[in-house]
């Protein structure tokens, strides 16, 4: 499944990519609109000879999709959200510089909830807010973490510790509730990456 997204009017290629449930970004879109470069595939070539770090991780953050393309599906260089920015901190470009403002802005809040947790509750109901929820699901809403967080906490102390193992248990519960699993909600929703949750009703 292929799609585009727009960066400052601009298209960038994005493809759904089942066997994570992320989307991935064509790298050379990206860089044509960050750097206005002619020629992406050497811009990319040279930024990786300049980041040798960059250059050495390479292949674990930008694998080969297929791509709609002008004749065709073709396998272009990809990432995920993390690969790209990732990629963008290697970029000296006066339109990448706020996203790396963005980035250290980030890093410096997560810092601050680790010092005082209650600041990441109170992201959370601003980014619902944002989002254009209710005060009154919101609330709602964050009821039902901090009951997901018991559950999940109990679940731990009486053994269970894989992921997998929380899916199962998870999917069992739905199932019997709904009369369908997590994925198969989602699906029915038209869901990918958004958190499932967030589009129920109480």
């Amino acid at each position: 499944m292929s799609n585009i997204k727009l960066f400052q009017s601009q298209q960038i290629r994005a493809v759904w990519n089942e066997n994570d449930k992320k989307w991935y970004f064509v790298i050379e879109d990206v860089i044509t609109v960050l750097t206005e470069s002619r020629d992406p595939k050497q811009y990319i070539k040279r930024m990786r000879q300049r980041d040798a770090e960059l250059a050495k991780g390479w292949v674990q953050i930008v694998p080969t999709l297929l791509v709609d393309a002008a004749g065709g599906k073709q396998r272009m260089a990809c990432a995920n959200a993390k690969g790209l920015l990732r990629i963008i901190q290697s970029i000296p470009s006066p339109k990448a510089e706020p996203f790396k403002l963005w980035l250290a802005q980030v890093g410096s809040d997560r810092l601050d909830e680790i010092e005082d947790p209650e600041l990441a509750a109170q992201r959370t109901r601003e980014l619902y807010k944002l989002k254009g929820y209710s005060v009154d699901w919101i609330e709602k809403r964050m009821r039902s973490i901090a009951i997901r967080e018991e559950l999940t906490e109990e679940w731990k102390n009486r053994g269970v510790k894989e992921q997998i193992e929380y899916s199962i248990l998870t999917a069992e519960i739905s199932k019997a509730t709904f009369g369908v699993t997590p994925s198969e909600y989602k699906t029915l929703k038209g869901l990918k990456r958004e958190n499932l949750r967030d589009h129920m009703t109480a």
